[in-house]
């Protein structure tokens, strides 16, 4: 017997917000978003929220996040052409990580997907990348939005 399934998330569960549209390019031949989309969002909408929050602060070529795990629940088809909001939280903030949750909605307070997202920062400079400590304007950010 597996564990239960977390419920679907709604509005209130996410911190930051951004918006995206839909594209005719996004669209497979069956009329569904190309899951690939929805992990670009995803990303997107991380990356929306450094750059609003930190700004140029977070840029060090240094010390960068990286996609450790990505994964994505998907609970409604999202339609084209239609804006999407992009929902942005924090589960967890660790020594060298962050847990992700970003929410896609599109026209209701229930998520249509939602991904979860784990993003190790790591040493750039070593060609072997070893994790190390998030950068404090990073941690501070993430720390706003954790639920």
């Amino acid at each position: 017997m597996g564990a239960e399934r977390p419920p679907r998330p709604t509005r209130s569960d996410f911190g930051h917000w951004s918006t995206a549209t839909t594209r005719w390019a996004d669209m497979d031949g069956f009329g569904h978003m190309n899951n690939a989309r929805y992990f670009e969002l995803i990303d997107t909408a991380i990356d929306i929220h450094l750059q609003e929050s930190v700004g140029a602060g977070g840029d060090d070529p240094d010390t960068i996040g990286v996609f450790a795990e990505a994964s994505c629940r998907f609970f409604q088809e999202i339609a084209y052409p239609r804006p999407i909001d992009l929902g942005v939280a924090v589960e967890r903030v660790g020594r060298s990580s962050i847990v992700y949750r970003v929410g896609l909605f599109q026209g209701t307070d229930d998520a249509a997907a939602e991904g979860r997202v784990v993003v190790v920062y790591v040493d750039n400079t070593d060609p072997a990348r070893p994790a190390t400590p998030l950068p404090e304007v990073v941690r501070a950010t993430a720390e706003g939005i954790r639920r």
